[in-house]
């Protein structure tokens, strides 16, 4: 079970940490009983990279999983819900049996993945590896969950920030306000804040390619439920 100061002090970390930054692997190896961490983006809308990972080898598990296009990392983001591999030298796991086979050559004996998501958007997961077969409670679970969806925010913002010019698409004074409006709504339907409302909107426009004000405009016209 995970230390609940250390836990808390990670996720004050990660939240208050500068957006945009790369070291988003720290707060779960502080967190949580692994040896390596890595983020990675998968697909649409930004494509298969490593974001960040803690060590040479945490990156390199990282990168058999995003070559091969299966593996924990993938089954997360599909599903939308953690992936717990607690003995991978002695389980075969025929979702991907490529990727498990190449993960077990490396003498990795176990791997958790995590949904990075943020609102509808998957954008990729969290992977945490250990090098001995071991289970995570289910506070472990809940606090690596936690942790995902923070880093998803700072990935989205980073990805959104490169694009900006493309997401906003000059919005004009009235759209400004119908997007205000629509960022009340959205923090209703989510229970989340403004400001995340916002970025949800904004991530919503740039997966779409949709102009932010058309957006905001299906959100105020009822035609677009975040919640559903």
């Amino acid at each position: 079970m995970s230390d609940r100061a250390v836990f808390l002090s990670a996720l004050q970390s990660l939240s208050s940490r500068k957006v945009g930054s790369t070291d988003l692997c720290g707060p779960f190896l502080r967190a949580l009983p692994v040896a390596g961490a890595a983020v990675s983006t998968l697909g649409d809308p930004l494509g298969s990279a490593t974001v960040c990972a803690s060590d040479a080898r945490a990156a390199r598990l990282d990168e058999i999983q995003i070559d091969l296009g299966e593996g924990p990392c993938w089954d997360a983001l599909i599903s939308r819900e953690p992936v717990l591999a607690h003995d991978l030298q002695r389980s075969a796991n025929e979702r991907w049996p490529i990727a498990s086979s190449a993960l077990r050559e490396t003498g990795l004996e176990a791997v958790f993945a995590f949904p990075l998501a943020y609102g509808r958007l998957g954008l990729g997961a969290v992977d945490l590896y250990a090098d001995e077969a071991t289970a995570l409670s289910s506070d472990d679970v809940d606090d690596a969950s936690a942790l995902a969806g923070l880093a998803a925010r700072h990935v989205l913002h980073r990805a959104i920030r490169a694009m900006d010019t493309a997401v906003d698409d000059q919005v004009d004074s009235f759209s400004r306000r119908e997007v205000h409006q629509a960022s009340g709504m959205v923090s209703a339907q989510l229970d989340i804040t403004v400001e995340d409302a916002l970025l949800v909107l904004r991530g919503h426009a740039f997966a779409t390619s949709t102009p932010l004000r058309e957006v905001a405009a299906d959100v105020v016209g009822r035609r677009l439920d975040f919640s559903e």
